[in-house]
């Protein structure tokens, strides 16, 4: 077995609470988590109210992905991005279970000076009410696993992709959106050289079910990511898989921005974690599918029915 594992008291299956479960990373962490022998606990309900957190009896560990989660919106409610993001975590950390992983971001390091290859050790610097939001929750989770309530991990997630996201402003997806014709155009700030870390929802899926199978005491942070790649070479894949062409909007590079940001996931790599689904043509290939199948007659009624997605006009 690879070192950081214990195999008494999960190979029997644990029962894992999933915070957020109806979400585009919840999905998949509950059938990532059922594959594994687990028992996956969905909740949908508010978590920084205590009604309906006891419903679900014992439970082994949790995996909390419930938050806010859109950096623009941030800036104009940060009270509100603090108040679920920080507060559902400090309401699932008064009665917690041996084992708690918290979906962050890789948002908390902020611009890294120099950019290039990060690692858990980078100063975290968020400059952003939802990536500070998020920091102050991994502080909430370190110091509770520092007084012996809990043994934590927090997962910063670099660009998750592929697998039906339905985030518009995200690279690869509205890319399939520009190619399927449901968005006008893609706009690229500079020469479309600056580089980013992509995974796919399953390999991040994977790395949570890796995380609470961890029998590591105390806290730590872990990086998940797997394909570091161009603006330009994601839109050169997408003009390749879907056979048609991406319209793109130059604009100006934004001042200061960093030129490339690579995960260095050695730590998550030491517990067994492998990436299976993230070279980017799979990444590509999975989120054209869902485009695909969310553009006939009946994925188009249902759209009307529930509103633009974000960045989505209804038409």
């Amino acid at each position: 077995m690879t070192a950081g594992r214990v195999v008494a008291w999960w190979d029997v299956g644990m029962r894992v609470l999933v915070t957020g479960s109806t979400g585009y990373i919840g999905r998949a962490v509950l059938a990532e988590l059922s594959a594994a022998g687990h028992t996956p606990i969905p909740f949908t309900g508010d978590v920084r109210s205590s009604e309906g957190l006891g419903g679900f009896g014992e439970v082994d560990a949790v995996v909390h992905l419930a938050a806010l989660a859109r950096v623009r919106e941030s800036f104009d409610d940060p009270v509100r991005y603090y108040d679920v993001n920080v507060g559902g975590t400090v309401n699932l950390l008064r009665s917690p279970p041996p084992r708690f992983v918290l979906a962050s971001t890789a948002g908390v390091y902020g611009a890294v000076s120099g950019g290039g290859v990060i690692d858990e050790d980078c100063a975290r610097a968020p400059s952003t009410p939802y990536a500070a939001s998020k920091a102050a929750a991994e502080d909430v989770l370190a110091w509770a696993a520092a007084a012996g309530r809990v043994s934590a991990v927090a997962l910063r997630l670099f660009n998750v992709a592929g697998g039906g996201d339905r985030d518009d402003t995200r690279v690869i997806t509205r890319a399939c959106g520009v190619a399927a014709g449901r968005l006008p155009s893609m706009e690229v700030f500079g020469d479309g050289s600056a580089v980013r870390d992509f995974v796919h929802v399953r390999d991040v899926a994977r790395a949570f079910v890796t995380a609470v199978e961890c029998d590591e005491k105390g806290y730590q942070a872990l990086n998940v990511g797997a394909t570091p790649t161009s603006v330009a070479d994601v839109l050169a894949a997408v003009e390749r898989v879907t056979g048609r062409p991406v319209p793109v909007v130059r604009r100006p590079a934004h001042p200061g921005e960093v030129r490339e940001q690579r995960a260095d996931t050695t730590r998550l790599h030491a517990l067994g974690w492998r990436p299976a689904h993230s070279d980017l043509e799979t990444l590509v290939r999975d989120q054209w599918a869902a485009e695909a199948a969310d553009s006939g007659p009946s994925a188009r009624s249902e759209r009307l029915r529930r509103g633009p997605r974000q960045g989505e006009p209804l038409q």
